[in-house]
């Protein structure tokens, strides 16, 4: 019965505790897709494109290039921002453009 009332009791002090294990990952709060993010297959792949074809995605600089093809592979696009490969700000700016392709094992 002691068990029960101590989880009881940490649920009123903290009632997000239980639900924020089920949210989406990505907790910016920014949209999930803009209407100018192209179509999936159009996106760029962070694991394979070249330093010109990063820099032509939009918000895109040559140094957070860089620091993308610097550390790769990746496993999906968030390790961008898991890793501290770019900050948020970037991030938010680019998810749109790009996907992470995994190469086939």
């Amino acid at each position: 019965m002691k068990r029960w009332w101590s989880w009881a009791a940490l649920l009123c002090v903290f009632p997000g505790a239980v639900a924020g294990q089920y949210q989406d990952r990505d907790g910016s709060g920014a949209p999930k897709t803009t209407a100018a993010a192209p179509l999936p297959e159009d996106r760029i792949d962070i694991n394979h494109a070249s330093l010109p074809k990063l820099l032509k995605i939009p918000g895109m600089t040559e140094s957070w290039a860089g620091r993308i093809l610097r550390f790769r592979p990746y496993h999906s696009k968030l390790d961008l921002l898991e890793k501290g490969i770019v900050s948020g700000q970037v991030y938010d700016r680019i998810k749109d453009f790009i996907i992470a392709h995994r190469d086939s094992q």
